[in-house]
């Protein structure tokens, strides 16, 4: 028994230590088991660790190493923006600008505050929450990128934008979008938000070599960034996502279709409100287009021709003051235009200019084609035309010059010299005739007679003298017209005839200002002095003036006005003239084709005078009547004025024919005041020749 209980005893005592064994090794083992699950979480941590450490090293040596790419910071500096010039009417209205922008810069003060707000709803609206770079804004574009199985949002800042216009290629890459986040900061700490706003705003490029906002104001609404309505902000603020592709003058639907969720952006964040934002989509943004390709912009490159020689460097806006008026601009612009649409193709017409001055050479008016658009060639200023008789006058001049008078007599008969023998419009001599008929009626062998009488190189001393400047040439031809010049030059020699003799520089600019309104340049006196008595003034006028009454412009006669000038056309058609003047203004019409082929017998005094009338008539509109200088004492014809010469037979056989007595040379032609200004009443060389059309 004793054995069984020491047995029982010991079994139940190796049973306790089995169970012991069993529950100390079963213990043990736990142990074990979480050392080395807390072994294995040390080590997870641990490799986190380091390797988070690692990956700081190496973004921080990414950067570091980028950023070794980019300018020092404490050199850094925004550059400049390129200087705009605006270019305004003698109003203030604005013509054009120019420079590489496009338009000038503005402050975010002057906008309305839907129109910023607009560039934030749509591309950041973050923008003041964030330093530059945005986090939330890039995982939010993450999300959305992958949802959508394609690049369809961006998580770059308005700030990181304007780090990329300001100092970046525009390539797509991991190394330019670190630097483009590295400056995002640099701009952030430099700068507050509102003055990183302005600055995007005055640098994006918004598509048709617009950059900045004013810039696609103007390019794209005609009117300054401070005017546009709100529907017009959105079409803008949604424009920079892809400038080419949402241009509103390329891709209108497209454009209005990205302003409605610029729109929605805007009411969702509280921008605009929901009345406001009804109304923008209900009459969405369209855009401006200035008639016949906008002529303004031919006056905005003569002022940048000229330019540099009344302020050679500049690095900042300036604004150029010029003398064109902006509604006589526009009237030149419809006269000839519309003219050239109407008849254009009749005969055979392509190409037109016009220019107007004040008689003292302020432009007022410059048309240098039919459409900027399509052609930027001006030919106001560049293109150089034989000017036919509209020449003439500087002849006429030399021979009063001489001691000729607007009742001399001269042959109208042929003339030949060496090979050469120019005949009239008309093919038809009227024999001996007073100067001022000969003038009125453009009878071409009286001016040759008289080129003669004075001598070729006379002829070009007085034109160069009254401001031609382009070469001559001094044969006998030069009488007619057969040396190139351009209507710039041409009527600005006109004006000597309208000022009372003095000769004029033709101008554009009258002053020059820099954006804070620093007078840099304003126009004194000038010009070329006197150039021709008051007499020889006195005489041309009148005998220009006949040209009104009775000869080729009489069709252009305006009513209650004093008017003096000369038609022209050239060899073959090719050129028609018209230059013509009141006390007042001074204008000069071309047609023509550039390649020089000929008109379908288009004459000065057709289309161009047609022209020419339109246009003066609407500039003259409400202004009082100024007389022309000087030609009082020569208005009227003086009884003993005209010389005795032998009857006219061939006069007499005419007047049977058509009942009415003929004049000739020994009678004396009837005063102009007692003729009647355009009407049925036309003289003999009128109804007999059809004269008056050159």
């Amino acid at each position: 028994m004793a054995k069984r209980g020491s047995g029982s005893t010991e079994r139940g005592g190796r049973q306790p230590a089995k169970g012991g064994g069993g529950r100390g090794k079963g213990g043990g083992g736990g142990r074990s088991r979480s050392r080395r699950r807390g072994s294995i979480l040390g080590k997870l941590v641990y490799t986190c660790v380091v390797l988070g450490l690692w990956a700081v090293i190496g973004v921080a040596g990414l950067v570091a190493y980028h950023a070794s790419q980019l300018p020092p910071i404490d050199q850094l500096s925004v550059p400049k923006r390129p200087p705009n010039i605006a270019i305004l009417a003698s109003d203030g209205s604005l013509l054009a600008n120019r420079g590489e922008t496009g338009g000038r810069t503005v402050s975010i003060k002057e906008l309305p505050p839907y129109l910023p707000r607009a560039f934030v709803a749509i591309e950041d609206r973050r923008f003041y929450d964030h330093f530059g770079v945005d986090p939330v804004g890039i995982a939010r574009a993450v999300v959305q990128n992958l949802t959508r199985r394609g690049v369809s949002q961006g998580g770059s800042t308005l700030t990181q934008q304007l780090a990329k216009n300001l100092f970046l290629t525009p390539e797509r890459s991991a190394s330019r979008k670190i630097q483009e986040a590295i400056l995002a900061l640099w701009l952030e700490h430099k700068y507050s938000k509102d003055e990183i706003l302005e600055l995007y705003l005055n640098r994006v490029y918004f598509g048709a070599g617009a950059y900045g906002v004013e810039a696609a104001a103007q390019r794209y609404f005609g009117k300054p960034a401070k005017n546009v309505s709100l529907a017009e902000a959105a079409m803008l603020g949604g424009l920079v996502q892809a400038p080419s592709r949402l241009a509103p003058n390329r891709n209108l639907k497209a454009a209005q279709t990205r302003a409605a969720q610029v729109l929605a952006a805007m009411q969702e964040l509280g921008f605009a409100k929901e009345p406001d934002v009804k109304v923008a989509l209900a009459q969405p943004a369209r855009t401006y287009s200035s008639r016949g390709g906008g002529s303004a912009n031919y006056v905005a490159d003569l002022v940048m021709d000229v330019l540099d020689d009344f302020l050679p460097k500049f690095d900042a806006d300036i604004v150029v003051s010029t003398t064109v008026d902006s509604s006589l601009q526009a009237a030149a612009e419809k006269a000839l235009v519309d003219e050239l649409n109407a008849k254009g193709v009749r005969y055979n017409v392509g190409q037109g200019a016009l220019v107007s001055m004040k008689p003292d050479g302020a432009v007022r008016a410059l048309i240098g084609g039919r459409d900027y658009a399509q052609s930027q060639f001006n030919r106001a200023t560049t293109a150089k035309r034989q000017p036919g008789s509209s020449f003439k006058p500087f002849v006429y001049l030399s021979a009063v010059e001489r001691g000729l008078t607007p009742d001399t007599v001269r042959d109208d008969a042929p003339i030949k010299i060496g090979n050469w023998s120019p005949e009239n419009y008309t093919h038809a001599y009227h024999g001996p005739v007073t100067l001022r008929d000969a003038l009125a009626q453009s009878l071409n062998t009286v001016a040759v007679r008289l080129g003669q009488e004075v001598g070729p190189k006379t002829v070009v001393q007085t034109a160069q003298r009254l401001g031609i400047s382009s070469s001559l040439q001094a044969n006998g031809s030069i009488a007619l017209g057969t040396s190139e010049v351009t209507p710039m030059e041409m009527v600005g020699a006109y004006c000597a005839f309208a000022n009372g003799g003095t000769g004029v520089i033709p101008y554009v600019i009258a002053s020059i200002k820099s954006a804070d309104g620093k007078v840099l340049y304003k126009r004194g006196a000038g010009g070329l002095g006197k150039v021709m008595s008051a007499d020889a003034d006195g005489m041309m006028n009148a005998m220009m003036h006949e040209t009104f009454v009775s000869g080729t412009a009489r069709k252009g006669d305006i009513p209650g006005w004093d008017l003096a000038g000369k038609t022209g056309t050239s060899q073959d058609y090719r050129d028609a003239w018209m230059i013509g003047f009141s006390g007042s203004l001074v204008t000069g019409v071309w047609l023509g084709n550039d390649d020089g082929e000929s008109t379908k017998k288009a004459t000065g005094g057709s289309l161009p005078l047609e022209i020419w009338k339109t246009y003066m008539t609407t500039a003259l509109k409400g202004e009082k009547p100024v007389p022309l200088p000087n030609m009082n004492r020569w208005h009227a014809r003086p009884e003993a004025a005209v010389a005795q010469a032998a009857p006219n037979p061939i006069g007499d056989i005419i007047g049977a024919i058509t009942g009415e007595p003929q004049q000739t040379a020994s009678t004396r032609p009837p005063p102009p005041q007692q003729r009647r200004r355009g009407g049925d009443d036309r003289n003999f060389f009128e109804k007999l020749f059809g004269v008056g059309e050159d």
